[in-house]
């Protein structure tokens, strides 16, 4: 398997896990959070879906100084419906990622806007599925504080 074989597999379980515990959220605790400072159950999950679109800006080397996202104003719905408007841009940035080469994923540099650090894209990707990660697990915990069965993802 190559790197970008191994980079893509570890995203599609992120997500497949992702999509599980989602699924989970009963519809009655769309906007339930543990404090007034956290996020929503559901601006939580569009904040992950939604973070694909800047990702692929980001490994494109675009620019992100005029970054405007194609879920403002759009309202929370469920979380159908916010997989269903995200297909597309996750679409776009695996096939971001099946492009690049083993040279470009240990040479290209990319530098994060919002803490201007320099990683190689290999690196900046497997953070990418880290940030996800980190977010199911906060994720399980609303489901945990809501009183709601977590799903098993460790199959």
């Amino acid at each position: 398997m190559t790197q970008t074989e191994l980079i893509l597999l570890n995203f599609t379980e992120i997500r497949r896990k992702s999509i599980r515990i989602w699924k989970a959220l009963p519809e009655e605790y769309l906007n339930w959070r543990p404090d007034d400072t956290a996020m929503t159950a559901i601006e939580m999950v569009r904040h992950v879906l939604e973070a694909d679109y800047g990702w692929n800006i980001i490994i494109n080397r675009g620019d992100m100084s005029n970054y405007s996202t194609p879920w403002k104003n759009k309202p929370f719905v469920n979380v159908e419906d916010e997989l269903e408007f995200a297909k597309p841009y996750r679409d776009t940035f695996l096939q971001s990622v099946r492009q690049f080469s083993e040279k470009e994923l240990s040479e290209t540099e990319i530098i994060h806007p919002g803490n201007e650090e320099k990683k190689n894209l290999g690196q900046y990707l497997l953070r990418i599925g880290y940030h996800e990660s980190v977010h199911a697990g906060h994720f399980m915990s609303y489901l945990r504080g809501m009183g709601v069965e977590r799903p098993n993802i460790w199959d």
